[in-house]
């Protein structure tokens, strides 16, 4: 959040205009907008006021994480929030892409089309003193535009930055036609929620999500944090929350994955951690993802990584336990350990090779030529993870297929005892059922017959059941 917030510097020209048009609203009995107001429905009156004395919210979530992407607009924004060079900046940022704030939003674009064409269907909502609640992107799209006032409800006099963050966020968790938060910036939305002091159980039901995905989203925007950190170059340079944003599904899936396998094989869940946290460094979709398991490093990576990207020989720590002398446990095993160093030599290349102008040319040539080099390696991993993955299923699809058919035929016993016990059963049709399903073993008792020299007793089973008698 900015570190400064008070009252904007025309904040109290802006509070006269709102009140004269309050009155005449009020005495028209004119248009209302309702809204969440410290636990109550409040209706506020509707008015419509100039775009360009209206203030962006500098703290808005919409925008969170994009904000830190210029390191020193963004200080500008914490110091001055109401400055021209803060509020352009916000101005700037509503437009860009999340994941890509070097392109205009898609939505964006979208949302000034349907401006332009059809006006504003919706009114926005300020502070008394001309602080954007909700309608940031409506105001920054209408001055786009040319166009020279927004409508917008008034909260009451008394608001605090609390309440304008409160109703923000209570307005945007209507899922109506807003534009939503990015992934990144609903995490960070929850996490501040939580950091207020609010129960997760509140935050959950707010959010409209389960207490479970709630403990998802927070382990996911842990695992980002720790990524971005472990990314710190040298030269300062790391990898930015933004560059996280399109992988929701890859992260939610390597959460869920991680936590079952934690359960019987720590060491192995980290292995599988970390490989698919390189996987996701390196962009690839979440189908090859989730290929890698616990062993994908060992098995299909170890032996054909070059020189400058293979981890030196790695030993377990001994580490001591606090409030026990003398007793110590290793702190990860040296797969782990050679694991989680290949994928730190990736955060770090990834954050070098998209640094700009923040690193020298030939630093930022390397970086690039070594994500490349990972991702010709990993290609092939991949690959032959793919085609065992694929000889798993056909090995596994014949009994399986075998398995559900005996559990139809347990349930198809289980309900003709309730027809016959009814006198509901159809004897003729289960007759007709009874040949499909003989001649459909016979099909595959020949197939049987001619692979298995030496049947066990299922085979034998089955051979001896479909000869004719």
């Amino acid at each position: 959040m900015a570190t400064k917030f008070g009252v904007p510097p025309e904040g109290e020209r802006v509070r006269s205009l709102v009140e004269e048009r309050l009155k005449q609203a009020m005495a028209e009995n004119g248009a209302k907008i309702s809204v969440e107001w410290r636990g109550e429905h409040r209706h506020l009156h509707v008015i419509s006021m100039p775009v360009d004395m209206l203030y962006f919210n500098p703290d808005t979530h919409r925008i969170r994480a994009q904000r830190t992407l210029n390191p020193e607009r963004n200080r500008v924004l914490e110091e001055e929030p109401w400055s021209e060079p803060a509020q352009q900046y916000l101005h700037d940022l509503l437009r860009c892409k999340p994941s890509n704030p070097n392109q205009t939003d898609p939505d964006y674009s979208a949302l000034q089309d349907e401006l332009d064409d059809f006006g504003q269907k919706e009114p926005g909502i300020i502070s008394p003193d001309g602080i954007l609640v909700d309608g940031n992107t409506r105001c920054a799209a209408l001055r786009d535009l040319g166009v020279k006032d927004i409508r917008v409800g008034i909260l009451p006099p008394d608001t605090s930055r609390r309440d304008i963050n409160n109703v923000e966020l209570a307005l945007q968790l209507r899922r109506d036609k807003r534009r939503e938060y990015s992934y990144i910036n609903r995490l960070i939305a929850i996490e501040d929620e939580l950091a207020s002091g609010r129960r997760e159980e509140d935050v959950a039901r707010d959010f409209n999500i389960k207490t479970t995905t709630l403990h998802q989203d927070r382990w996911v925007y842990q695992l980002i944090q720790e990524a971005i950190d472990r990314s710190s170059t040298a030269d300062g340079v790391c990898l930015r929350l933004v560059d996280f944003e399109d992988h929701q599904e890859k992260l939610r899936e390597l959460h869920r994955d991680y936590k079952k396998l934690s359960k019987t094989d720590p060491d192995a869940s980290e292995q599988l951690k970390e490989s698919r946290l390189a996987m996701v460094v390196l962009n690839y979709p979440k189908t090859s993802v989730r290929l890698a398991e616990a062993d994908f490093h060992t098995r299909y990576l170890s032996d054909r990584l070059p020189d400058n990207l293979r981890p030196a020989a790695q030993q377990p720590t001994a580490v001591q336990i606090p409030g026990l002398p003398g007793v110590q446990v290793a702190d990860a095993t040296a797969a782990v350990k050679t694991t989680r160093t290949l994928t730190d030599t990736l955060l770090r290349a990834k954050a070098a090779s998209q640094a700009g102008d923040l690193l020298g040319a030939a630093e930022v040539t390397s970086a690039d030529r070594l994500i490349k080099s990972a991702r010709k390696t990993f290609d092939v991993a991949v690959k032959m993870a793919g085609q065992n993955a694929q000889l798993h299923k056909r090995q596994v699809a014949v009994p399986e297929r075998l398995t559900d058919a005996a559990d139809y035929v347990n349930q198809c016993a289980a309900e003709f005892a309730e027809a016959k016990s009814k006198r509901a059963l159809d004897e003729d049709a289960f007759d007709d059922a009874l040949i499909t399903l003989r001649a459909s073993l016979v099909r595959l008792a020949k197939q049987a017959g001619r692979t298995f020299s030496s049947p066990s007793d299922g085979v034998a089973w089955l051979l001896d059941a479909t000869q004719e008698h």
